[in-house]
């Protein structure tokens, strides 16, 4: 018995010294960061970085024994198996820039909801909260989160830290930090800073959507340029003649260097035509 009571004693004492070094979130690296804000930006809420990069990995090695079983050349296989292991990155970075898009042009519009409601009387959680009846329908489902988790907790910046990591964005950073700053401050001047952000946000979002009106024609014909030989490639390989030129060590040459060209251009004309994008510095 003495020996239990003693062996509890110490392990109380322990758990107790322990308490007083709590344990530090885990560090991710910057490309971490990026990768899970822009899966979260996509939609694909859930999915992590790793699961990600194992879903290409595997659809890029069936996509490549696939190719080589129907063509017979293995090289073929490899560089097509190298195409779908990129596709899921290129479709999942598309769509994140077009709901990015459309949740930036929302913003405005989801201010203004917020200042009529407090306008109205209710507290700043109550308008933040009642965006989920009536701010903008692509939103609802954030704030809808949000009503949600400040019913249980109350908490109102723990509801803004989870409502930041939903939206997953720049501009959504600035509001919830705004909002964060004037119910700490306690200011009256809530309704002028929110003015202020919207219209700062809808002269950007005007500025840009020029830049992108008379860039798109670029940047779409040079995806076309990079996609056209690797379609007519793909064409080729259903022929066995063809197909089996490129098992060659001539032709698995052609296949690397047509694709490292083809990478740098690509990168280079995005480079250059690229917009500056915020970066999260308020998460």
């Amino acid at each position: 018995m003495g020996v239990i009571v003693g062996l509890t004693l110490g392990a109380g004492l322990l758990l107790v010294w322990l308490s007083f070094f709590p344990e530090s979130p885990p560090r991710t690296s910057a490309r971490a960061d990026r990768m899970r804000d822009m899966l979260t930006q996509a939609g694909w809420v859930g999915v992590s970085p790793g699961g990600f990069l194992a879903l290409s990995i595997a659809l890029g090695c069936v996509t490549a024994i696939l190719t080589a079983a129907l063509t017979g050349a293995f090289a073929l296989g490899g560089a097509f198996g190298i195409i779908a292991g990129v596709l899921p990155t290129a479709v999942v970075r598309s769509r994140a820039s077009q709901r990015r898009t459309v949740f930036h042009e929302l913003w405005p519009e989801a201010i203004e909801d917020m200042l009529s409601a407090v306008r109205a009387g209710m507290s700043l959680p109550e308008a933040v909260a009642s965006l989920a009846e009536r701010g903008p329908e692509p939103m609802r489902e954030h704030f809808a989160a949000f009503a949600g988790d400040y019913a249980v907790t109350a908490r109102f910046d723990e509801c803004l830290d989870a409502l930041k990591e939903r939206f997953a964005d720049p501009v959504a950073d600035r509001v919830i930090e705004s909002l964060r700053i004037t119910r700490e401050v306690g200011g009256t001047d809530l309704g002028t800073t929110l003015r202020s952000l919207a219209t700062m946000l809808r002269a950007d979002l005007r500025t840009r959507g020029e830049l992108k009106a008379r860039q798109s024609w670029t940047v779409n014909a040079a995806r076309l340029a990079v996609a056209a030989p690797w379609l007519v490639l793909a064409l080729l390989g259903t022929r066995t003649d063809a197909a089996a030129a490129f098992d060659s060590a001539t032709g698995v040459f052609v296949l690397a260097a047509g694709g490292v060209l083809s990478v740098v251009a690509y990168w280079l004309m995005m480079r250059i035509g690229a917009l500056p994008e915020d970066r999260r510095v308020l998460r």
